[in-house]
């Protein structure tokens, strides 16, 4: 049986893949077939009777799966955007077979005594990739129970036959409990406070929905709830969507719960199994960060600088909340919309003023403009490629210099019931060596941004705005990656450097020289405004403190639940809680629980990571500073940062490659006081 025609890539522009003829009976097919034939190669490097070497091990071994990883690449991009009924049930179906396969890799014994000779024997003569690519496979095998006794390793075959399971599910809750839950109008009166971009938008979406001319329908989608609890002046409806929100998945038939208990236990039980007292030490290992006791003293130093900050922030709100309209009761849903009110107040202008600045087509461009001042890479749109969904869009990426080809860059922007909430950046494929050759990245970014209506463009706010540039600065480091082998290409960096390269973007867009470029009005195409700009750049930091605190809270969290012993979580809603309780900046309102939708750590890879975000704040804050000395489009800082970050992948120890970047250790000042939480 061969592999189905959509993947005879010599028929597609740059081996893309065939979505025109996508067919789920035959991806499954596809699915079984690579997974039949990863094994079968597998079995022949054990097999062999030569002595193990570079080349018929440890290269044997990174091309195994090349297959595996094309159709594995388009089934579960399709499970977080354009899932449906038959997609899911693909990705239960694999998710223990997948995993099953994978531990018969680590724990293969014959295999890993091959890459054990490698290593002992040939390491010292092998070079730069070669040489790191072997450490790497050595490293995982210990790290993953190669080293277990078979009883153990049957046990570790069995939590993680388990765990595969989870994650999907947890996902599925999540996005089944944003999916029950829509409320429509058609009285405006209700609305008041309300942009028209949210009341055209919500239109929109009731138009879509086939409902009566004139209803309003609002659902738990971000560019539908934010609206709501940002300039809705009904309290009431405030409430019913804040409880909303904040208590989807948590209890009925979408409930997380018991998933959660479920996934801590056995996360805690494999690292037990293994060797190390608690998950997030597991995890620690091939981090920047090395140990637990080095991430709590980061959050705590952080905490220490933003906590009284936040405080002062939040009784600022609460006095304009009681000063404007006698409010005594404040509520967690009052917060977005009174510090909205008092942002406006203070720096006199609002988000949706600044909005027809930014259309998505304009700030796209805009990212693209960036990449050719600072990288020297041109993005041209092109409709030969085969999508997944009329939505998405196709760029070839070519180098200025030469054009020669860089990549095919994917764009998804709008919410979908079939596509999960949320922004990330994913790739069909990666770049380094597949079927012999290296070959060039087809890369993706999926956003959840405000839809166009019929009688406007998109137009994003500016934090849309920022994501767009955070995940295309996520693309870009796997675009210009100039690897040899794709387990070392891109983003395959250690979890608390791969935000680098994305947060790093986010600063040009506060820097007037970069808005000058593409926010323009989308009816005049006027430029920005100064006085918006300087706005803009002076309600940066204002709830600084609190923003850093929320963040502080999550990964504080998201360490408690890998550290703590599992047993005592009998409740999650008692655990967080208790373990967030010294963060708790607003009431608590009885019911709501914020672990229950926390897809990061349970249904992504930020399980003991989630402090990686405010980690690698600190690494782009400090790098932006290098930038904003020589000139933020300063050739010579750009190049370097493409040569030793966004090309070199996980080529090098990270510490090395920011040092080789910026001739120095990060420092944690920069932050504190871009935040303005330091003088």
């Amino acid at each position: 049986m061969h592999q189905h025609s959509y993947f005879n890539s010599d028929k597609t522009p740059d081996g893309s893949f065939d979505f025109n003829s996508l067919n789920i009976e035959e991806l499954d097919k596809s699915v079984q077939i690579a997974l039949d034939k990863a094994y079968k190669n597998v079995s022949d490097i054990t097999e062999q009777k030569d002595t193990a070497s570079f080349k018929n091990t440890i290269l044997a071994l990174e091309t195994s799966d090349e297959d595996l990883d094309k159709v594995l690449n388009v089934l579960f991009n399709l499970f977080g955007t354009e899932t449906n009924e038959k997609v899911q049930s693909l990705v239960e179906k694999y998710s223990p077979l997948l995993s099953a396969y994978s531990n018969s890799i680590v724990l293969n014994e014959d295999l890993f005594k091959r890459v054990e000779k490698v290593f002992k024997d040939e390491l010292d003569s092998l070079k730069g990739e070669d040489k790191k690519l072997t450490e790497k496979y050595y490293k995982d095998f210990i790290k993953n129970g190669a080293e277990l006794s078979k009883e153990n390793k049957e046990l570790l075959k069995d939590v993680d036959s388990k765990l595969s399971g989870l994650s999907p599910q947890f996902s599925k809750n999540s996005l089944d409990a944003t999916n029950s839950f829509s409320w429509t109008t058609n009285e405006l009166s209700k609305l008041k406070g309300l942009p028209e971009s949210a009341l055209n938008a919500a239109l929109m979406e009731a138009k879509q929905k086939k409902l009566p001319e004139g209803t309003y329908l609002f659902t738990l989608q971000h560019p539908s709830l934010l609206p709501i609890l940002k300039y809705c002046e009904d309290r009431k409806l405030r409430e019913h969507f804040y409880k909303a929100n904040s208590t989807k998945a948590v209890t009925g038939e979408h409930s997380n719960q018991k998933l959660i208990k479920e996934i801590v236990t056995l996360r805690s039980k494999k690292a037990k199994l293994l060797g190390f007292k608690n998950y997030a030490e597991f995890v620690l290992q091939n981090r920047m960060a090395k140990s637990t006791e080095t991430v709590f003293n980061f959050l705590n130093d952080l905490k220490g600088h933003s906590l009284s900050a936040a405080k002062k922030e939040v009784a600022e709100v609460k006095k304009f909340a009681k000063e404007n309209d006698g409010l005594e009761d404040f509520q967690a849903w009052d917060f977005s919309y009174y510090s909205e009110k008092l942002r406006q107040e203070r720096f006199s202008f609002s988000e949706e003023e600044i909005r027809p600045y930014f259309p998505l087509d304009k700030v796209l461009n805009g990212a693209f403009l960036h990449a050719e001042k600072l990288y020297d890479v041109e993005f041209k749109k092109t409709t030969e490629v085969s999508t997944y969904n009329p939505e998405v869009d196709v760029y070839k990426v070519f180098s200025k210099k030469d054009q020669s080809f860089v990549g095919l860059f994917f764009t998804d922007f709008f919410p979908r019931s079939s596509k999960r909430s949320g922004a990330w950046c994913t790739h069909f494929r990666s770049q380094g060596l597949t079927g012999g050759e290296v070959k060039r990245p087809h890369v993706s970014i999926v956003c959840n941004f405000t839809k166009p209506t019929d009688n406007k463009p998109s137009l994003l706010t500016f934090n849309e705005t920022r994501t767009l540039f955070h995940e295309f600065g996520h693309a870009l480091h796997e675009l210009l990656s100039q690897c040899t082998y794709t387990s070392l290409s891109g983003t395959n960096v250690y979890w608390d450097f791969v935000e680098l390269p994305s947060q790093i973007m986010e600063n040009w867009v506060l820097e007037e020289e970069s808005l000058k470029l593409f926010a323009r009005h989308y009816k005049t195409d006027e430029v920005i405004p100064k006085d918006y700009v300087t706005k803009i750049k002076n309600a940066e930091s204002f709830l600084s403190g609190y923003g850093c605190v929320r963040q502080l809270r999550f990964a504080t969290l998201d360490m408690l639940y890998h550290t703590l012993d599992p047993e005592k979580i009998t409740d999650v809603i008692d655990f967080e809680n208790e373990a967030t309780k010294e963060f708790n900046l607003l009431p608590t309102t009885e019911g709501t629980n914020f672990s229950c939708s926390f897809g990061h750590i349970f249904a992504g890879g930020y399980a003991a990571g989630y402090y990686s975000y405010k980690w690698a704040e600190v690494l782009d804050a400090d790098a932006f500073e290098l930038f904003k000395e020589k000139g933020i489009f300063n050739k010579e800082v750009a190049l370097s940062f493409k040569e030793h970050i966004l090309e070199r992948g996980g080529t090098e120890d990270p510490d090395q490659l920011y040092i080789n970047f910026r001739g120095q250790k990060p420092d944690t000042k920069a932050l504190l006081k871009r935040d303005k939480l330091i003088n």
